[in-house]
């Protein structure tokens, strides 16, 4: 197991064994991303499965953390509940463009309409075109997978660059592994944890976020600011102070945390 570590001068490394403590994970504001960090990435969005054990093991951290833990996923909300049911946890979906929090209130990022009607016309025409990709139109943004066309990868990046010309002002590109996002500006997974972090129940807590992908590192740069403990999983550069290797080391270091919990 690769505990998360940090070495000399704050840079992530895995060569040493010193973690955060993880003995009052109770004063911990826990942010939990889904996909490459708690699951492992499938071929699809929809290929994924919460099994009976990690279901558990969210349930319990929920509650050593008193209820301060999210789910910050570039999902939307329905797909993570519809992923963790019977559970309704604080969540914020999209990459912060919607946000529940611990009251159960629901924050919307308003949608610049713009050219949306066409871009939809012109990602389906882009999907069609191209065996392979994979469209997901999640309501508030768009992300075009290429996992099982990785040769179509600058395809899809000239592609996203041509749909902002069209949705007009207000809208962003953001890659990741293997899919280009395209969303509204003005909302990321760091956004959403500072609006979580202004809320109880996590107000006053210690910040800890979990992500493995170029996405969190905007949750990443929140966490430090505010003296937390950002956590990256797997290789690559990153912002992040520590450090697992991959989806197993979080489930075990997550387990660790429970079980340091204080009855």
């Amino acid at each position: 197991m690769t505990d998360p570590v940090e070495r000399e001068g704050g840079r992530p490394d895995q060569a040493s064994c010193v973690g955060p403590d993880p003995k009052v994970p109770q004063r911990w504001a826990l942010f939990l991303d889904i996909d490459g960090t708690l699951l492992h990435i499938a071929e699809t969005p929809h290929g994924v499965h919460v099994d009976a054990d990690l279901f558990d093991l969210v349930r319990r951290l929920h509650g050593a953390a008193g209820g301060a833990l999210a789910l910050i996923s570039g999902r939307a909300i329905a797909e993570i509940d519809r992923l963790f049911a019977p559970l309704t946890l604080p969540a914020a979906g999209q990459h912060g463009l919607e946000r529940r929090d611990a009251a159960g209130a629901r924050h919307l990022h308003p949608l610049p309409r713009g050219g949306l009607d066409l871009a939809r016309e012109r990602i389906a025409a882009l999907q069609s075109a191209n065996r392979g990709l994979l469209v997901e139109d999640k309501g508030l943004s768009f992300a075009i997978h290429f996992r099982r066309a990785p040769a179509l990868a600058a395809l899809v990046g000239r592609a996203a660059e041509e749909l902002l010309a069209v949705l007009g002002e207000g809208w962003r590109t953001q890659p990741g592994k293997m899919v280009v996002e395209i969303k509204p500006a003005g909302r990321d997974k760091g956004s959403a944890i500072a609006e979580f972090m202004a809320e109880p129940p996590f107000r006053g807590r210690t910040p800890v976020f979990v992500g493995d992908d170029a996405t969190d590192e905007f949750g990443f740069a929140v966490v430090n600011r505010l003296g937390g403990v950002s956590v990256k999983v797997g290789d690559g550069e990153s912002a992040a102070r520590w450090r697992l290797d991959g989806v197993a080391g979080v489930r075990r270091w997550l387990e660790r945390c429970v079980a340091a919990a204080p009855p």
